[in-house]
């Protein structure tokens, strides 16, 4: 940890130069990039405690092993033995969570996420893939002990949605969930096709980060339109009765956002900001090419070729992520929110700078 120790050492002396609030921004990034550094040494010290006492317990079992006559072999059939492979697992865990810390390196990394998912060309088929991803990652949320809450949700025509924006909740948040922002594609036999026939379906996620109230994101109130709607579905129980969904148009860019949780139409309007600020944040960085490789990569159309993952489930089941390589035959796992082991090959991958593969 020699790198991110000198890293940390470079920050605490700038933070102590006179001045350092002259320029807010940049101290709010040197604070949360130090409070990430800190993150990480804690855990790096616990690993190392960890390593330190499973070698003082196997030389303890490996001697009283010897004592009593065993072989060294038999330490691990031993009590002791079963208590030190149970630490053994405990530590390999933390070093993966240590490993998948020091991964997540992005300036927004640490911050929670905003994800959107847009059905692509298919019209009822497309819909529902779009639905069938919304729930995988409130699943892989649950799962993974983040808060996923609905800020936007249009239903489709006759299945499925047509548009929806999930606030993902919780530390790392962003860094673990941007390496989902592409095109996803699914082969199935279509429960919409009377004849039973194969489909392919194309859907888009999106991935910003979500910031905090007080990230320097300027937007002039002069510079939006803010119209109120009534939020609901199709009709009956589920349709506001009140004006409380927001829409904000930003008029020097054309960047229109909603939130219709089926809350107070304040409540609606500062998330309705969230993710304006997210947007405009977006923009600002796309004018900076490394920036915008770094956060926002290449999607391109809702369509063939485009694809960063593609799920098959007939006619044999397997999901595969074309930029890693990585793939499982466990389909219903995926979909059921087993995220994971996409997320830190990607994750690796990028880290180890590979070229995709196809």
């Amino acid at each position: 940890m020699p790198g991110k120790r000198a890293r940390a050492d470079a920050i605490e002396q700038e933070m102590a130069a006179p001045g350092f609030w002259d320029d807010q921004e940049r101290a709010r990034s040197l604070i949360e990039e130090m409070r990430r550094l800190r993150r990480i040494q804690e855990s790096y010290e616990e690993v190392a405690r960890q390593v330190d006492d499973l070698a003082v317990l196997f030389e303890l079992a490996r001697a009283e092993a010897r004592e009593s006559g065993q072989q060294d072999a038999a330490v691990e059939q031993s009590p002791a033995g079963r208590e030190i492979l149970e630490e053994f697992e405990r530590a390999s865990q933390a070093l993966r969570r240590l490993e998948l810390e020091t991964l997540l390196s992005g300036e927004y990394d640490p911050h929670d996420a905003i994800l959107s998912i847009h059905p692509g060309a298919g019209g009822t088929e497309s819909q529902d893939w779009a639905q069938m991803l919304l729930r995988m990652y409130r699943r892989w949320a649950e799962e993974s002990g983040f808060k996923a809450e609905l800020l936007d949700l249009l239903p489709g025509d006759e299945a499925g949605i047509k548009s929806a924006t999930l606030a993902i909740k919780g530390t790392n948040a962003y860094g673990y969930l941007r390496s989902e922002k592409g095109v996803h594609r699914l082969v199935r036999i279509s429960p919409f096709d009377a004849s039973g026939r194969r489909h392919t379906s194309f859907a888009s996620v999106d991935v910003l980060p979500d910031l905090p109230t007080d990230v320097a994101v300027e937007v002039d109130p002069e510079s939006i339109k803010v119209e109120t709607f009534r939020a609901g579905g199709h009709g009956g129980q589920y349709v506001n009765k009140t004006e409380s969904a927001v829409r904000i148009t930003h008029l020097p860019t054309g960047i229109v956002v909603s939130c219709q949780s089926e809350r107070s139409q304040l409540q609606n309007r500062e998330a309705a900001m969230r993710i304006l600020k997210a947007k405009l944040l977006e923009r600002k960085m796309a004018e900076q090419r490394e920036k915008l490789e770094a956060l926002r990569g290449e999607q391109g159309e809702i369509a063939w070729g485009n694809q960063i993952r593609s799920y098959v489930f007939c006619p044999y089941t397997m999901v595969k992520d074309h930029r890693t390589g990585y793939e499982t035959s466990d389909v219903q796992g995926v979909m059921d929110g087993e995220l994971q082991p996409f997320i830190e090959a990607y994750l690796r991958w990028q880290a180890a700078g590979a070229p995709a593969r196809r």
